[in-house]
């Protein structure tokens, strides 16, 4: 009698190492995030989401927040279209 093979499909997983940022709630780093947030929108000349501001300025998209945050209390950016844009 032949036997039969049983093959059962093993669902592999990955193991997903997410990276944690350390983000330091102070004056000093909050305004370097904002000046990453001004220099990425000076840099595109157009308005651009926080997620793109992130990617242009190389942080988080949780820093880039910050740093939009201290630029409007300042006056120095504007949302146009629901985007930021330098004022």
């Amino acid at each position: 009698m032949a036997e039969k093979k049983t093959t059962k499909a093993v669902k592999a997983t990955k193991k997903s190492t997410v990276k944690e940022t350390f983000i330091a709630y102070n004056a000093e780093n909050i305004g370097f995030k904002a000046g990453d947030v001004y220099q990425a929108l000076a840099a595109a000349e157009k308005p651009l989401v926080p997620a793109e501001i992130a990617k242009a300025a190389a942080i988080s998209v949780d820093e880039a927040l910050l740093g939009i945050g201290w630029l409007f209390k300042e006056g120095k950016i504007k949302d146009e279209d629901n985007k930021i844009v330098l004022a």
